[in-house]
This record gives C-alpha cells, sequence and structure tokens, in this order.
C-alpha cells in the first residue's frame, strides 16, 4: 500500500468516523434531557470537529488529489472521481453553512437552557435542523466512500 493511500484511508477513517460519532454522543446527550450533559455534548462535537474532522479534511484532500494526479484520472466528464468530488464540495456547503452555525448556536442555547434547567424550545429546533442536515452530511461522505471502492465498477 502506498503512503498517499494510508494517509487517505487515514483522513477517512478520521472523517467519517468522527462524523458518525458525533452525531451519536449529540443524539444521546439530547435523550438525556438533562441540559448540563446537553451542553458538554454540543461543546465537544465542535471540539472534535476541528480535532479529527477537519484534519481527516486535509488528508483526504491532500493524499486524494496527489492519488488522482498520480494515477492520471480524468477531471473532465462524470466518473466516479467528478461525482465524489461534487458530493465532498455538497458535504463541505452543509458543514460550512449549515452545521458549524446551527452547533455554535445550540452551544449558546444550551448556556441558556442550563440557566433555565431545563433544554428550549429555541435548542430542539436547531437541534432537529442539525440532525437533518448532519444525516444528509454524513449520508453523502458514506456514498463517496462506496464510489471510492467500487471506482473500477464505475465510469
Amino acid at each position: 500500500m502506498n503512503g498517499y493511500l494510508m494517509l487517505h484511508l487515514l483522513g477517512a477513517i478520521l472523517f467519517v468516523g468522527n462524523i458518525v460519532t458525533a452525531a451519536f454522543w449529540k443524539t444521546t446527550a439530547d435523550r438525556t434531557a438533562n441540559p448540563a450533559v446537553i451542553l458538554q455534548a454540543a461543546r465537544n462535537v465542535m471540539r472534535a470537529d476541528w480535532v479529527f474532522t477537519v484534519p481527516g479534511l486535509a488528508l483526504l484532500i491532500v493524499s486524494g488529489s496527489l492519488m488522482a494526479a498520480n494515477a492520471g484520472y480524468s477531471l473532465s466528464g462524470l466518473n466516479w472521481l467528478t461525482l465524489s468530488l461534487a458530493l465532498f464540495a455538497v458535504t463541505a456547503i452543509i458543514w460550512l453553512a449549515a452545521l458549524i452555525p446551527l452547533q455554535r448556536k445550540m452551544i449558546r442555547q444550551g448556556e441558556e437552557a442550563v440557566r433555565l434547567g431545563v433544554p428550549t424550545a429555541a435548542y430542539r429546533r436547531s437541534s432537529l435542523n442539525w440532525a437533518i442536515f448532519g444525516t444528509l452530511a454524513t449520508l453523502l461522505p458514506l456514498i463517496i466512500l462506496y464510489l471510492m471502492i467500487a471506482k473500477s465498477n464505475i465510469g
């Protein structure tokens, strides 16, 4: 296994692994209805994004670009690589435009919930929106993962 592929696999593990586990821990915290637990989970989801998701993303972009260039893959036309890159871009847009702002909002709302002693309706709305956008931002990388593995069978 070449070094770029190893870095790419590590990036995929960090990226996909964190988005799946973050959803698990946040959902688990929300089910407790304990504002302190919910706030801590919201803060930790944000921290985990910076510690795991962002480095995974960087590894994916750098190693993937190097492997594609070395293999001579074309970025013209619709093929497994261009479809994967388009889905990756959509994932990034969802993350930047929806998930990060929602996470910041949920932290603020979690702080308010701790002061009040109960999760607020505003937090529950933000959490629902986070779950909707988060599900999409999780499914897309799973599709990309499939495309990367099955590339020999796709255009």
